[in-house]
């Protein structure tokens, strides 16, 4: 099936916060050193400073002794003991593992593992928020009402589960695909919409706050299941891919293609190809333009701000700031930055990138020159194109050892390898967990830095994101699922593939509307003049936006 035609077919057919609840080994040895060294940072009960009002109310007897005189300072601290700040898990949540717990949906199912099923009512509020700013795929469901053209598909994804995933999901299931769900990331699920999915019947593995063995054993759930084998994937981060290829090769004998929307996972398949191995055809959605120049930078342009200011209360203007890496994702976190007042550096290897951040009013810098005097380290160190994956140990020992008290310390890229964080993980340093995705890091001398989601990444672990740019995105997974499911036999061989160009034209047509925008029509001379399409495409495939 051609681009037109699949077109053709188409139009007419936490943020709830929580801790982990199953730490990994090393997680578990940190807590118990936290517990044992941090006594000495630590306030007792007669020094711990005031705290604001709380919301709760004092029990009978604390009332009954409120009503005369207030209490003695002691006996004050003693009931504000008892009766502690509310925390950022909800009072109903417990320390009971999803995978411990028997849960069923309205219709008797159990095929899923999420949180709690009772948040599946809150979720579905959020999911209709979304809707409302993912016009694109509304648009979808629409126009394919008629002809499914996903219809025998059998999906198996392994992304962020947020709302806006949501929305893809129940998009893909309108257009006739069957779904299995499970996380790419421990900390970004949300989990009332993870159980809005679980009630309407998707089956959906995930939960915030997973361990590194729930991580591989709900992504084990979505594949491994007596009766049903997927036919497609949708990665995020190449994990699910990497779980079928080491479990379970044979799979790959009725997978028609694999859809890949992250640098990490990107460039997984390139090294699979490289090697021949890569024995279906792939989707390198990263690198289409809808996924570049919209998520990348006008994604990471408004959410760095929301992640930063939402773990750390803090003020931007005037605070020095170094962001490694000038892509996409740098450039959109570098203007968000400046514009708020703040002092930014940027590190660079490439002299091209180099030469674009001096050129928009940035100091190119090597980060020992500026590590001990800034108040903010941000990597996003991930090439582009994805050929090559984010770097390693951007953030060494060396500099975390040398950065002033309080630095925040965090990653926008997808994998956690661009802070060594590992090598924080020792005897003589101290993690304090502040709240939900914060830790303070405390040397010996008293000087700690700011840890921002154990080194991954900061938006989606700590924030959300801006639903019109996923709506983009989102769209444009959709349309390489639709475009690999359908090809005929030889169309696509085994390798890796970029989205047709017209594919990239087409989702950005769909989201004009909610602008009121109206695109300039090419007369036929001038079609001729140009040597185009009037229909597009409008620009060749080396063209650079």
């Amino acid at each position: 099936m051609t681009t037109s035609a699949v077109e053709e077919k188409i139009q007419f057919a936490d943020q709830k916060q929580e801790f982990n609840k199953r730490p990994t080994k090393i997680s578990r040895r940190s807590l118990s050193r936290s517990i044992s060294q941090s006594s000495t940072d630590s306030y007792s009960s007669e020094e711990r400073p005031q705290q604001p009002s709380t919301g709760y109310s004092l029990p009978h007897s604390a009332q009954t002794k409120a009503k005369g005189t207030l209490p003695a300072p002691k006996e004050a601290m003693k009931i504000w003991l008892a009766y502690p700040a509310a925390s950022y898990t909800d009072s109903s949540d417990d320390e009971t593992s999803p995978r411990d717990k028997q849960q069923k949906n309205s219709k008797g199912s159990s095929d899923f593992c999420v949180k709690n099923i009772k948040q599946a009512e809150f979720g579905r509020r959020e999911i209709e928020i979304a809707e409302q700013e993912m016009p694109a795929l509304m648009a979808l469901r629409k126009r394919a009402q008629g002809e499914k053209p996903l219809a025998g598909a059998k999906i198996v994804g392994c992304t962020h589960i947020t709302a806006q995933t949501a929305v893809l999901m129940e998009t893909l299931g309108a257009l006739g695909a069957q779904c299995r769900w499970a996380a790419c990331n421990i900390y970004s699920t949300l989990n009332e919409v993870a159980a809005a999915l679980a009630e309407s019947g998707f089956p959906v593995f995930a939960w915030k706050g997973e361990s590194e063995d729930d991580f591989w054993w709900c992504i084990d759930r979505c594949v491994n299941v007596e009766g049903w084998q997927p036919n497609m994937i949708l990665d995020d981060g190449g994990d699910l891919t990497h779980w079928i290829y080491k479990k379970y090769p044979n799979m790959f004998k009725k997978i028609k293609g694999i859809v890949e929307e992250s640098v990490t996972g990107v460039h997984r398949l390139y090294q699979l190809s490289k090697a021949g191995k890569l024995c279906v055809p792939a989707m390198n959605v990263n690198d289409s333009v809808t996924k570049q120049k919209f998520d990348n930078l006008y994604c990471c342009r408004e959410s760095i701000l929301d992640g930063l200011k939402r773990t750390t209360d803090m003020m931007f203007g005037g605070k020095q700031v170094v962001v490694c890496g000038y892509g996409e994702v740098g450039k959109g976190c570098c203007a968000a930055l400046k514009a708020m007042g703040s002092i930014v550096y940027v590190t660079e290897i490439d002299p091209i990138c180099a030469l674009q951040a001096c050129m928009d009013g940035f100091r190119l810098v090597k980060l020992n020159e500026v590590i001990r005097q800034v108040d903010i380290v941000i990597t996003c160190t991930a090439p582009q194109p994805s050929v090559l994956k984010g770097n390693k140990n951007v953030v060494t020992r060396e500099h975390l050892d040398r950065m002033k008290n309080s630095c925040i310390v965090c990653n926008m890229g997808h994998s956690n390898t661009e802070i060594d964080v590992a090598s924080l993980r020792t005897p003589e340093l101290t993690w304090e967990r502040v709240r939900s995705q914060v830790d303070h890091v405390i040397w010996p001398d008293g000087k700690r830095i700011v840890l921002l989601a154990e080194g991954r990444l900061l938006t989606l672990s700590c924030s959300t994101v801006p639903t019109f740019v996923l709506s983009i995105t989102a769209t444009t997974q959709a349309l390489a699922l639709i475009e690999l499911y359908n090809a005929p036999e030889g169309r696509y061989k085994q390798d890796v593939y970029l989205l047709p160009k017209k594919m990239d034209e087409y989702v950005a047509s769909l989201h004009l509307p909610t602008f009121d925008a109206h695109l300039t029509e090419l007369t036929d001379e001038q079609a001729k003049y140009l040597g185009l399409n009037k229909n597009g495409p409008f620009k060749p495939n080396y063209y650079r936006y």
